[in-house]
């Protein structure tokens, strides 16, 4: 019997979202993130930085490996346009050379982007697929990574950040954008949205959603800036 594991044939019909697969999912991401705040100042953190990169850099070489070696590779899907992949790039970048730049960057659409990912998953495998391992894993460690560096590295975002994060995320679109016309393909979901239940489906049609996620990504933003702003005022 062919294992269900490397089987590119096989996937569900069914909506993922808040199946017990995706439950489980979340139960372990919200397990990681209480264990990596309550050992943040362990000395075992350096290893789990290395930790966190190597789980980055296999993650996205085993996405390309399965993706080509299954004939699934494609243009219209795999170039690194996606958020997340973008995310995964620098956060792996990050951890390596500590770059501030890099985190207030990435810190932004970084959680947001793969928060929003884990929460409505657009996948059709699933457990014990390789595509529903990498899928959840990826964004795991994307998160992760950047707690790391506020946990442990003690990083500190300011909306001056916010600022640089938004104009970069729309340099990006822009190249999302002009990729989706020339190729077909759906980076970012700036040509439709995604087949699955998402936030999108709340925003309008196309191409008007778009207009209403700028709204959005600044509130997002807005309001990912307040931990910091809060911690600033209450140990000033």
């Amino acid at each position: 019997m062919k294992p269900f594991i490397f089987n590119p044939g096989e996937h569900i019909d069914r909506n993922l979202f808040l199946s017990f697969e995706h439950l489980m999912a979340l139960y372990i991401f919200g397990a990681l993130v209480v264990w990596l705040y309550l050992y943040r100042n362990h000395r075992f953190m350096k290893q789990t930085r290395w930790i966190l990169f190597g789980t980055l850099v296999i993650s996205e070489i085993g996405i390309l490996v399965w993706s080509i070696s299954t004939g699934l590779w494609d243009i219209r899907y795999n170039l690194p346009l996606h958020l997340c992949t973008i995310s995964l790039l620098s956060s792996s970048y990050m951890l390596v050379t500590s770059s501030y730049r890099v985190f207030e960057i990435i810190y932004f659409f970084g959680v947001g982007g793969a928060f929003q990912a884990i929460i409505t998953p657009e996948l059709f495998y699933t457990f014990p697929h390789f595509r529903f391992l990498h899928y959840f894993i990826a964004h795991f460690a994307i998160i992760l990574a950047i707690l790391y560096m506020i946990w442990v590295c003690k990083f500190m975002i300011t909306f001056k950040s916010a600022l640089k994060s938004f104009v970069v995320l729309n340099c990006i679109a822009v190249v999302a954008f002009t990729v989706n016309h020339v190729t077909g393909a759906n980076y970012m979901f700036l040509a439709r949205k995604p087949a699955t239940p998402s936030i999108l489906d709340w925003l309008g049609p196309y191409p008007y959603y778009i207009v209403t996620l700028e709204f959005i990504a600044i509130a997002l933003f807005l309001f990912l800036c307040l931990p910091f702003y809060y911690k600033k005022v209450v140990y000033r």
